[in-house]
């Protein structure tokens, strides 16, 4: 979690309110009462294991092994939690693994007053070389998550955008990106919209990820040219030869 942000619920939480962290295995956040996750309470702390926190927040933990849930949050069935039971909810760093952000969300409004959400920013989710090379993001990542005003958008990351440096940002750029560029944080309040966007058609996808990346960091209309002269000219190699090898088969 942004350390600033950390504070920031830190100063906001008063000493009674109730904290649920959804998704806390990795790094809890120690304040919460309670936790949700997949991942048993014993092995919680695993960014610890590769040189990150361990855990945030208050130097002592607020949870125990007894208010610790271990289940899918993604499951059909509702958290075991009433509506509204807590004062404050904290999903950080999830929602762009899971397969269902959308019922996450929901459940997220059912059973908290309000919360904080912090998933990585569309700027370092697209820039190349964190894994490997060419590959743009984490590979564990499924979903690009977009903001505006109380709407979050849930955008699938599409396998084309590995194969083609036009649907990517360039390792220097994902770089150069401070601790503020690198996340999307949202605090809500009683609720807000989540939304799946769906795009038919290969072309229509390939349209949508270009124009996301050429409105935060544009490539030069050079650069686009060449590409897409050097991909007509392939088409129209590939169209000839596979004529040429259907004349070769009829005699």
């Amino acid at each position: 979690m942004l350390e600033k942000n950390c504070e920031k619920i830190l100063s906001i939480l008063r000493p009674q309110d109730l904290v649920l962290d959804v998704g806390g295995w990795a790094c809890p956040f120690n304040r919460a009462n309670y936790v949700l996750d997949m991942e048993p309470f014993e092995t919680r702390g695993f960014y610890r294991t590769f040189g990150g926190k361990a855990f945030q927040g208050t130097a002592a933990e607020s949870f125990s092994k007894a208010s610790w849930f271990t289940r899918d949050i993604c499951a059909r069935e509702p958290w075991p939690f009433h509506d509204k039971q807590f004062d404050f909810a904290i999903c950080s760093h999830t929602l762009e693994d899971i397969r269902d952000p959308i019922g996450v969300c929901q459940e997220l409004m059912r059973v908290a007053k309000r919360g904080y959400i912090e998933v990585p920013s569309v700027d370092s989710e697209l820039s190349r070389g964190r894994e490997k090379p060419r590959m743009p993001g984490l590979s564990h990542h499924r979903w690009l998550v977009t903001q505006y005003e109380n709407k979050l958008d849930f955008v699938q990351k599409y396998q084309f955008m590995h194969h083609h440096w036009r649907f990517s940002f360039p390792r220097s750029y994902g770089d150069s990106l401070n601790e503020d560029k690198r996340v999307l944080t949202f605090f809500w309040e009683d609720k807000f919209e989540a939304n799946e966007i769906v795009i038919h058609g290969p072309a229509n996808q390939e349209n949508q990820i270009q124009n996301m990346i050429q409105t935060i960091r544009p490539y030069s209309s050079i650069s686009l040219g060449v590409d897409r002269w050097l991909r007509q000219a392939g088409s129209l190699a590939a169209r000839i030869t596979s004529k040429f090898q259907r004349v070769l088969r009829l005699k």
